[in-house]
């Protein structure tokens, strides 16, 4: 049974430090240090702790920040051991995060993620609801743990309005979009085993957009480094050309064909406001 509370003691962080490095095979250098941790805490952040059988097999962490003379809560890190991913345990850090906050009077989570990684997309954009229409390009510079070394580190800004319409049907699993009919971005085969793009537009207008990415990004950037930085080129480009012309990042989708898995974002020309009171 997974239990999660807050983690307070200094041997909890000290678990939490040792986490970093199980997960992101993080350095020394780039671990969020405990005495950090605790700063944050003690002033309004908000640390949790997944629990099963006494050990500490995942956590969320983030802190108060100001966007647009708003308060808001920034979300550093969610992150579950490997073995006990894909088992909702990081769902369920999400909505304890979003628990905590909501006690505090705030309205607005955001975090970042790179936007190539499909399980990452699927879960921000499809089970939470988050929204995007901000690219940021290399933010981070070079990161030298396993999971970013090698690649700029290009991510998708998100909001996660908790209190919305949209973010409630969401997470009372009520689905919306089919991908059925509407217009792709991009032309796609496969080719060696990697999908790659044979063609992609600039100029749709459509007020509904699919973008198509790898589904099985992390075995690509194992096996053809030169076609996952093809793919960030790419992928760069058109987010943001799409994002400048008003459109927002709104869904992911998986769609099964036969033993193929093929993954999609939905992009939408629209406003904040009507996409957050909607499903």
């Amino acid at each position: 049974m997974i239990t999660i509370r807050p983690l307070q003691t200094l041997e909890e962080l000290h678990a939490c430090e040792q986490l970093q490095k199980e997960i992101w095979g993080f350095e020394d250098i780039s671990v969020v240090p405990h005495h950090l941790i605790l700063t944050t805490i003690k002033n309004g952040g908000v640390l949790l702790g997944a629990f099963e059988d006494g050990r500490l097999i995942g956590f969320v962490y983030g802190f108060p920040g100001i966007e647009n003379h708003r308060l808001k809560h920034c979300s550093l890190m969610c992150a579950v051991l490997p073995e006990r991913r894909f088992q909702g345990v990081g769902y369920e850090l999400k909505l304890k995060q979003r628990e905590a906050v909501l006690a505090q009077g705030l309205e607005l989570i955001t975090w970042t993620f790179d936007p190539l990684v499909s399980p990452n997309a699927n879960f921000n954009l499809h089970k939470l609801g988050v929204i995007s229409n901000k690219y940021e390009r290399n933010l981070y510079g070079d990161m030298r743990d396993r999971l970013n070394a090698g690649l700029e580190t290009d991510r998708l800004t998100v909001e996660w309005w908790i209190t919305s319409p949209r973010v409630q049907k969401r997470l009372q699993q009520e689905q919306r979009v089919t991908a059925s009919d509407l217009p792709v971005i991009n032309q796609t085969e496969e080719r060696d085993g990697f999908l790659i793009n044979r063609d992609y537009s600039l100029k749709r207008t459509e007020p509904k957009l699919l973008l198509e990415i790898p589904y099985h990004w992390q075995r690509m950037r194992e096996q053809n480094m030169p076609l996952v930085q093809e793919w960030r080129r790419q992928t760069r480009e058109i987010f943001e050309h799409y994002f400048a012309h008003g459109y927002y990042a709104s869904d992911f989708l998986v769609i099964e064909q036969g033993e193929r898995k093929r993954a999609f974002y939905l992009l939408e020309r629209t406003t904040r406001e009507v996409l957050i009171n909607s499903s």
